[in-house]
């Protein structure tokens, strides 16, 4: 298994936070999105919409520990499952040491014009590969 994972750091914006002084919990899941850049760019190098091939099947996510207003994110991002047409991202929010959450997202293959899946290519299948573990 590879050790590899990406990495976002974000900086939490007032307006992400609830009356609570927390980040608001419909907030992960975008700073999540922004993070899987580059598993996006391995399906669609120029991030060209009019190709996009990727949906989201469904995603869980757990709430370790409170995400607080001013201090730095890390958001850890890797592959945790490659199958035929879809794939398993792990993605854990990190701040001061520790960890605040934890999403699984299934991605699928799409094509919107057929409105179905497709299979991944043995290309596809081997980059997302590499990208598993932490």
């Amino acid at each position: 298994m590879s050790e590899t994972f990406f990495s976002l750091e974000i900086q939490p914006r007032f307006n992400e936070t609830d009356a609570l002084g927390h980040i608001n919990n419909t907030i992960i899941p975008v700073w999540n999105e922004a993070a899987r850049k580059p598993i996006f760019e391995i399906f669609n190098p120029t991030l060209d919409l009019a190709k996009w091939d990727l949906i989201v099947a469904g995603f869980n996510i757990a709430f370790l520990s409170p995400t607080n207003y001013g201090s730095p994110v890390s958001i850890k991002t890797w592959i945790s499952r490659v199958g035929n047409s879809s794939f398993e991202v792990i993605q854990q929010s990190w701040q001061l040491g520790r960890q605040t959450s934890e999403t699984k997202t299934t991605m699928v293959h799409y094509d919107y014009g057929i409105d179905k899946s497709q299979p991944l290519s043995d290309e596809i299948k081997q980059q997302l590969s590499m990208l598993t573990g932490k």
